[in-house]
């Protein structure tokens, strides 16, 4: 008797409306917190970029380094609260990382990772602009607004 393959689920991808409902509510936010001009990455499972706003006079740098926390986040599984903590504790180990990335990899808080319903990661938003307890919390408050789950292990 042949084996019966388990139930699929169907695929879910960050979309392009959901990424800009993160953007436009992380902004809010950062408007509400009065935080200092944001920069908001949003990427899908894959690292790509789904969507991308800068407010006016956010630091050059800011692109790089909110896509760099949300790659680093997805990259590892886990938030870039959660990648500060180990460098804390294993800094050779994440300069590792930060190497084998090609540098593209920003282990301080503001990279969040997107999870569907289903707990499934669908993606990743990176801030920039604040200090990085601000940056992670307007990217949660955007996941929220989405409709779907901010994870900042």
């Amino acid at each position: 008797m042949p084996a019966t393959a388990p139930p699929q689920r169907a695929m879910t991808k960050i979309n392009l409306e959901q990424a800009n409902t993160i953007i436009q509510a992380a902004l809010k936010r950062g408007a509400e917190t009065e935080c200092s001009p944001l920069t908001v990455a949003v990427l899908d499972d894959g690292g790509h970029l789904v969507a991308f706003q800068r407010q006016d006079k956010s630091a050059i740098m800011r692109y790089e380094i909110a896509t760099g926390k949300a790659w680093g986040a997805l990259g590892m599984g886990r938030s870039s609260r959660g990648l500060a903590e180990i460098a804390a504790e294993r800094p050779s180990f994440v300069n590792s990382l930060m190497a084998a990335s090609g540098g593209r990899l920003v282990p301080v808080p503001g990279g969040v990772l997107v999870r569907d319903s289903d707990g499934v990661v669908i993606g990743a938003v990176g801030i920039s602009g604040d200090v990085s307890d601000k940056d992670e919390d307007c990217g949660m408050a955007g996941i929220k607004a989405a409709g779907l789950t901010a994870d900042t292990s």
